[in-house]
């Protein structure tokens, strides 16, 4: 009798193990993630027509060192671009030396919690990448930077 009632017995608990390891797993629904502005989505993006737009042009890319331990791993590089109302570019130029800080600042963050481990290049990932970089940009040089454009990226690693 009991090896009758054995295997549905461990069918169940398999059952019961699946369900709560797939909870665990489950990602957090969108208003309990932190509040990332959307890349390109914002309504100043829409009140600009494209030839009221600008764009700045970082003139050296971003090196952010991807450590494991005490020794480096690897080296990512980016190039980025913000894009920003024509009568704000000269406010956004004055900005840069702020603005690389932060972005810096913020790229070591994401570096150091595993942001560019993997499929750095999924649209997940890069999502938060630059979710994470036009609410830097936007701390620094305000509501007038419109999106951050990651034209370039790149993972070196170390032998």
């Amino acid at each position: 009798m009991i090896r009758k009632l054995l295997l549905p017995v461990i069918m169940l608990v398999a059952f019961a193990g699946g369900l709560v390891t797939g909870d665990l797993l489950r990602p957090a629904p969108p208003e309990a993630q932190a509040a990332v502005p959307e890349p390109g989505s914002d309504d100043l993006l829409r009140r600009h027509p494209p030839g009221d737009l600008a764009w700045f042009r970082f003139p050296n890319q971003f090196f952010v060192p991807i450590m494991r331990g005490h020794r480096l791993d690897s080296v990512m590089v980016l190039s980025l671009t913000l894009e920003t109302p024509k009568d704000a570019q000269e406010a956004v130029f004055q900005a840069e030396h702020r603005l690389r800080d932060a972005f810096l600042r913020s790229l070591l963050i994401h570096a150091n919690t595993g942001g560019f481990d993997g499929n750095f290049t999924a649209e997940g990932p890069m999502r938060r990448l630059t979710g994470v970089l036009l609410q830097t940009a936007r701390e620094v040089g305000g509501e007038q930077i419109l999106n951050v454009l990651i034209e370039d990226i790149a993972r070196q690693d170390q032998s």
